[in-house]
């Protein structure tokens, strides 16, 4: 062997790096037990019960496994919740439905009728669990929050939270209304629950795109050099829904705008745009990094919030060729809602790598369209050497968008053929249909797989939580106590208040509806 040769078996390598074969994806579950407390609710039929049906078509669930609803009504039984859930399968996703199959599916599926304070409930519901074999234990919290404290007091009473039955639990959003609820929501799940098992799942945080982000970044070295404000302009990230609330008045209206869609969905997505690289893929290496991006965003003072956070609520107007009504018309909503249902803002994250570039985020409802974009804007080049024809000069563009087609989009300057100086817009785009023929899971697919692994990559960890609610609380607490006089400033079908435009315009930009 010569001398200069290098085995490679010799060199060290990350303690990160799985050999070929492996692949944490793949792995196989041990049998599990999914109890959805609200199991018979809209979020169970719509979204739970049709995604595990989904893994149980593609073969990725134990054959052993099994799904409890647990709650109203309390004298259904088995029979009547499979019924119920064969109805809305066929309603709500009659592409995914395979009579035999499903027919199939539903023998795992068992109903413990029950309200959450009734102590019985539990004890039945130990029982049937402590008759099947050992299985991982999962709780879906499918519930309104404030059932939350009942439901934790009863598991505790009843043992069901203890480590032979290997349990974790899933939070769905929004976790708690501002810091102080988070705070007390957390010591709660405490009580009951280590921080290893408890999944604050986000759904977005699911969707392929939205993972791709990281991929796209660390893996292609042509774009990480550039991540940064030597290069970057800005970012800007806009979440739209071209629907109302629909049947969420009640919720809406407690909600609104910022605790539905900004504390979770949009800082999530800065977070992986803004984030360092990490030192691996475990699971709180990731998470590190994203709460570091978290705690470095800039204080806002009064002020600021009131020159460069923009407030709406939409009226009567037209989407889709489609009259609607405004936002104080919907199904119990007040008549004189003061219920932001738009917002946009300018925000900073003070750090090395990102100092003095503002990230622009907008997100409404009943806008032009259903879209979520991220828009990265890079500076353009120091001198215009192409003649005074050319001195208006686009930047290049990167959109990263995430629904409703998953793609990427990267919009550049060439020359045109044939012409001395004439600059010529293209664009290169990537889009996951096209470029792989496999079948995109849903979202909650991957985040349900990942509960069950004990997988936390994807999920809120506490501190996550506090500081996201550390960046929105003060916008919260100023409008709150203020009387917004002009609302409805935005017709159905735009896209948005005036005013959320001019937040751009002054700094010499534009929105990027593209």
């Amino acid at each position: 062997m010569s001398k200069d040769r290098v085995d490679l078996i010799d060199i060290p390598k990350s303690r990160y790096i799985k050999p070929c074969g492996m692949c944490s994806d793949t792995a196989p579950l041990n049998s599990v037990t999914i109890v959805i407390f609200g199991g018979g609710g809209d979020l169970s039929r719509r979204k739970l019960i049709p995604t595990i049906y989904h893994l149980f078509k593609e073969n990725l669930l134990p054959a052993g496994f099994s799904v409890i609803g647990f709650g109203s009504p309390p004298d259904g039984t088995d029979e009547s919740f499979r019924q119920r859930v064969l109805e809305s399968m066929k309603e709500f996703e009659p592409d995914l439905y395979e009579e035999k199959s499903f027919a199939s599916f539903l023998k795992h599926l068992y109903f413990q009728g029950c309200y959450f304070d009734d102590f019985s409930g539990y004890e039945l519901l130990k029982k049937r669990i402590d008759s099947e074999s050992e299985a991982t234990l999962l709780y879906y919290m499918s519930v309104h929050p404030s059932f939350l404290p009942v439901i934790l007091e009863q598991l505790k009473r009843s043992s069901l939270n203890k480590p032979h039955y290997d349990p974790r639990i899933v939070i769905e959003k929004p976790f708690g209304t501002n810091l102080k609820t988070a705070l007390e929501l957390n010591y709660l799940l405490h009580t009951c629950f280590d921080e290893n098992r408890i999944f604050r799942i986000d759904h977005y945080l699911g969707k392929e795109t939205v993972q791709n982000i990281i991929y796209f970044r660390f893996s292609n070295i042509i774009f990480e050099p550039l991540w940064n404000r030597n290069y970057i302009d800005s970012v800007q990230i806009t979440v739209a829904e071209d629907i109302g609330v629909e049947h969420r008045g009640k919720f809406y209206e407690q909600a609104g705008v910022i605790r539905d869609i900004v504390q979770n969905h949009i800082l999530q997505l800065i977070a992986f745009v803004a984030m360092e690289p990490p030192v691996g893929f475990e699971p709180d290496a990731i998470r590190n990094e994203k709460v570091k991006v978290f705690n470095s965003f800039r204080p806002m003072s009064k002020n600021y919030i009131r020159d460069n956070c923009i407030q709406g609520q939409y009226g009567p107007g037209s989407v889709n060729g489609e009259d609607v009504v405004g936002y104080r018309d919907e199904f119990r909503v007040a008549p004189d809602s003061k219920t932001p249902t738009f917002f946009a803002a300018k925000l900073f994250i003070d750090n090395w790598r990102w100092a003095d570039v503002p990230f622009y985020i907008r997100t409404g409802k009943r806008m032009p369209q259903r879209s979520t974009d991220i828009v990265i804007r890079f500076k353009k080049p120091p001198l215009k050497i192409f003649g005074t024809e050319c001195d208006v000069l686009p930047a290049d563009l990167l959109r990263l968008r995430i629904q409703p087609k998953e793609e990427i989009n990267m919009f550049m300057n060439v020359k045109y053929p044939n012409d001395v100086y004439r600059i010529n817009r293209i664009n290169m785009d990537f889009n996951y249909k096209d470029a792989f023929s496999e079948k995109s899971y849903p979202p909650y697919s991957r985040l349900i797989l990942d509960c069950l692994r004990g997988d936390l990559t994807l999920f809120v960890r506490e501190d996550g939580i506090d500081a996201l609610w550390g960046i929105v609380d003060p916008i919260i607490e100023q409008w709150e106590c203020m009387e917004c006089k002009t609302f409805p400033n935005y017709a159905a079908g735009t896209w948005g208040p005036e005013s959320a435009d001019e937040l751009l315009k002054r700094d010499g930009r534009l929105w990027y509806t593209i």
